[in-house]
């Protein structure tokens, strides 16, 4: 993974321009989509750590959007996010073709993870992670401090995979804050994990970003798809062979479905409006 880790970091600076990219919130088949790049977005979340400020971050690809477009509810909770980062090709090229945005490549959640991680570690910001198994984390956690000897980890708890109750919520969010972190990493799986950013925002204050599969990438129990394939927006196909049970259903019906519906909304024969959508009625409480 130590070497994988620092050819991702590596292949993510050689793609980076000096002029930070920040084009704000645009629409992409009902989802507000921030068209900005790594520097910007490592920016804003390092900014908000600094200032203890509450904040929600997730990096989304194609599934990430299309939970939002079929789930109103869930739609409300991304749109209210205060960082939505182009994670996946096709939303890249979906903000170039609708907007001109010229991004030039995309923000992935593994990448700007170990990004947010380097910067944290040269100011002196204790990161925490939620999520997962204890054996994941304890193998992300020797690994962060190998790419990163100065990084302080504040912590790290496990997933309790189901919904928890209002008092084991606050007990979460309360050993998160009196941990001395200052960046929240969650990594629950798409949009569990989106799930928990939002209703976890306002309590933690301090950034909470949802990194999806990052601690399995960093923790190195699942290989990450060559640059190449990263790159032509063909790393869909590369985790589909790995892992086709568990995600099949996502690319194979997800993506056609989004491709049709960015081209009606590039035709213009469709709107997509992001406030035609439903707060949730109550927290879902994700553990």
């Amino acid at each position: 993974m130590i070497n994988s880790g620092k050819q991702c970091m590596a292949g993510v600076r050689s793609r980076q321009s000096e002029i930070l990219i920040d084009a704000g919130k645009h629409n992409v088949i009902g989802i507000q989509v921030d068209a900005l790049d790594y520097q910007s977005a490592v920016n804003k979340i390092i900014t908000a750590a600094h200032q203890h400020q509450a904040m929600s971050v997730s990096a989304l690809a194609v599934h990430g959007v299309m939970t939002g477009v079929l789930d109103k509810t869930h739609r409300y909770r991304l749109n209210h996010f205060d960082l939505v980062c182009p994670d996946g090709q096709p939303v890249r090229w979906a903000l170039n073709l609708l907007y001109k945005t010229r991004l030039r490549d995309r923000v992935c959640g593994p990448a700007l993870m170990l990004q947010v991680c380097e910067r944290a570690a040269q100011e002196g910001l204790p990161i925490y992670l939620y999520g997962s198994r204890t054996e994941v984390l304890e193998a992300l956690c020797k690994n962060l401090r190998s790419l990163f000897p100065q990084l302080i980890i504040a912590g790290s708890q496990p997933s309790r995979f189901r919904q928890v109750t209002e008092s084991e919520k606050e007990e979460i969010a309360s050993v998160i804050r009196n941990s001395g972190a200052a960046i929240t990493f969650v990594g629950l799986g798409c949009p569990r994990q989106e799930v928990w950013a939002y209703e976890y925002r306002d309590t933690l204050s301090m950034p909470a970003i949802a990194v999806g599969a990052a601690f399995d990438f960093h923790a190195g129990n699942v290989p990450r798809a060559p640059e190449f394939m990263a790159r032509s927006g063909t790393e869909w196909i590369y985790r589909l062979l790995h892992e086709p049970k568990r995600l099949w259903r996502r690319y194979i019906l997800l993506n056609p479905l989004y491709i049709l519906l960015f081209i009606l909304q590039w035709l213009r024969l469709t709107n997509f409006d992001p406030t035609k959508a439903t707060p949730p009625n109550q927290d879902m409480r994700y553990g």
